[in-house]
């Protein structure tokens, strides 16, 4: 009776925190992220208050394990991009997140015995999750990468999330140009068809989100530009 109670306990408990967990950061979002996905970086520097509180309770909440899928998956894609964010704010005005030394490789979150860099985050714990969609959720600053939802990604509702930003992406001819018997598309493909699988399987996954036919295309990528996906000029 005992274990019972405390399982329920603990699943109220949870249940209240995931609602509250990522409040700031969806407050954030949409203050500065338009619909676009472009980041009024200049706005946001000059009040980072909200964003270091939210940082603040992801440090305090990492995830149990009790989570659902769901609910880790959420965590960490809000956490990168989170984190991402406060990497180019606390070196604005930058032109690209290159600017930056080593910005995938550092600490950038700490946590009572362990830190992760973005590396560790999408490679060690995001990837490892099985689920491609990922790479179209995560944003790296940067006009090519799939565009920063203003919103953030919350457990009852990841799944139609990771849909509808994989559709956008895929669907955006400035990120991917889809025809009949060619596409050119993201090098995301390109450096992670680990995850996506074969010729054959990356088409198969394209064809699932693409508005058009396709009939056994030429593959090409086309160049990442890594300039910041900013609103204001630096």
């Amino acid at each position: 009776m005992k274990s019972k109670f405390l399982i329920f306990t603990l699943l109220t408990i949870n249940l209240f925190s995931q609602r509250t967990l990522h409040e700031r950061w969806n407050i954030e979002l949409k203050k500065y992220v338009d619909e676009k996905g472009l980041v009024n970086y200049y706005n946001w520097s000059k009040e980072l208050n909200g964003i270091d509180s939210y940082i603040e309770v992801l440090q305090k909440n990492h995830p149990k394990k009790y989570w659902s899928k769901n609910e880790i998956m959420s965590y960490w894609i809000n956490a990168y991009n989170a984190l991402t964010i406060k990497l180019i704010l606390d070196n604005y005005p930058v032109n690209s997140i290159k600017d930056i030394d080593k910005p995938w490789s550092k600490k950038v979150i700490y946590y009572e015995f362990i830190s992760y860099s973005l590396d560790q985050i999408e490679h060690d714990i995001l990837r490892k999750m099985g689920d491609p969609r990922i790479h179209f959720a995560i944003n790296c600053a940067s006009i090519s990468c799939p565009k920063l939802l203003n919103s953030a990604y919350l457990p009852y509702k990841i799944e139609n999330q990771l849909e509808n930003v994989t559709e956008n992406f895929l669907n955006d001819s400035t990120k991917n140009i889809i025809n009949e018997n060619e596409i050119i598309i993201s090098k995301i493909f390109f450096w992670f068809k680990k995850d996506f699988g074969t010729k054959s399987q990356i088409q198969e996954f394209i064809k699932k989100y693409s508005e058009k036919k396709l009939n056994n295309p030429k593959v090409k990528y086309l160049p990442y530009y890594w300039g910041l996906n900013g609103i204001n000029k630096v």
